[in-house]
């Protein structure tokens, strides 16, 4: 019941018009938004090809550009808090996002309480916090709530993380625009052959 009432929260708060949060506007930093967006861009090229048969080098390569990023991403948010829509704009704070979902672990749940808020104000989008308490979820050794994260068994296979209540998944997934797991399932197991 718990899960089913945060959900509706979250749901109500990623569909807040405007990109104002209810303690004022923040004061937009372009500057700002174009270094979060540059970092993403960065982010992702590194993860071309990413799966089971990427080279060491690559892996290495992957994990120095996230702990660069980690690092700034810090600095960020010891300074801003999170970087919502006004402030980066809606393309800014979803880098924001990617670029938290591969930080470290502890990061991540640093992160996640602040994400939250900033959804519940109409800052940050409902569909990236999911993403983001799953996989904090997942690394915490807990079951996830909206089956958004798989991981990469030794032979290659996507293997799902474990559900909290996962005959009720598809009905929490579209309170939050998700498709259903067998779709995410399909889609996976498409990018990941």
């Amino acid at each position: 019941m718990r899960v089913l009432i945060a959900t509706a929260v979250l749901l109500a708060a990623a569909f807040v018009d405007g990109c104002a949060s209810r303690r004022g506007a923040l004061r937009h930093d372009a500057a700002l938004r174009r270094e979060i967006l540059a970092m993403c861009e960065v982010d992702q090229k590194v993860r071309q090809g990413f799966g089971s048969r990427m080279s060491a080098e690559t892996v290495a390569e992957m994990q120095a550009v996230d702990a660069r990023h980690t690092s700034r991403m810090r600095a960020i948010v010891a300074e801003h808090g999170w970087p919502g829509r006004s402030l980066v704009g809606d393309d800014g704070s979803h880098a924001a996002w990617l670029l938290v979902q591969h930080a470290d672990s502890a990061f991540m749940a640093q992160c996640l309480p602040l994400m939250e808020g900033a959804v519940a104000a109409g800052q940050a989008f409902g569909k990236d916090y999911v993403y983001l308490l799953d996989r904090v979820r997942m690394q915490q050794g807990k079951a996830q709530i909206y089956g958004t994260q798989f991981t990469i068994a030794a032979d290659g296979r996507l293997v799902l993380h474990p559900i909290k209540d996962a005959e009720h998944v598809d009905e929490r997934r579209r309170m939050v625009g998700l498709p259903t797991m067998a779709e995410q399932e399909r889609v996976m197991h498409e990018v990941y052959r």
